[in-house]
């Protein structure tokens, strides 16, 4: 499953930096599919949705960072842990229980995101 972080978020910025897949963003800021992955132009994402990958998004918290569940592989093809989590001094990057994804689903995105 994708990685979330909770509104115990302190806004330190710990996780942005560690992310493969530059899947987390600072509060209210747009973003784009095409940021730090290989993806551009309209294209279908492994979960079926359609998107312009190199058109700005709506933030999807404006309190506290986000991730971006269709860019988070839990940094499967890294690293052997989500790297958001192991940097987080306050442990609010969790499981996102309503995001489960197998491992091959993981790598798969990240193939996907990354086209190794």
């Amino acid at each position: 499953m994708a990685i979330k972080i909770t509104d115990e978020c302190i806004n330190c910025g710990a996780c942005e930096a560690e992310c493969p897949n530059n899947a987390i963003y600072e509060p209210s800021e747009e973003w784009k599919y095409a940021d730090g992955t290989e993806l551009e132009g309209m294209l279908v994402l492994p979960n079926g949705k359609k998107v312009n990958a190199n058109e700005n998004q709506e933030p999807v918290e404006d309190d506290f960072y986000f991730i971006v569940t269709d860019k988070c592989t839990e940094c499967k093809g890294f690293h052997n842990e989500p790297q958001c989590a192991a940097v987080c001094p306050v442990d609010c990057c969790v499981p996102d229980e309503e995001n489960e994804e197998t491992e091959e689903q993981l790598l798969s995105k990240q193939r996907f995101l990354h086209k190794e």
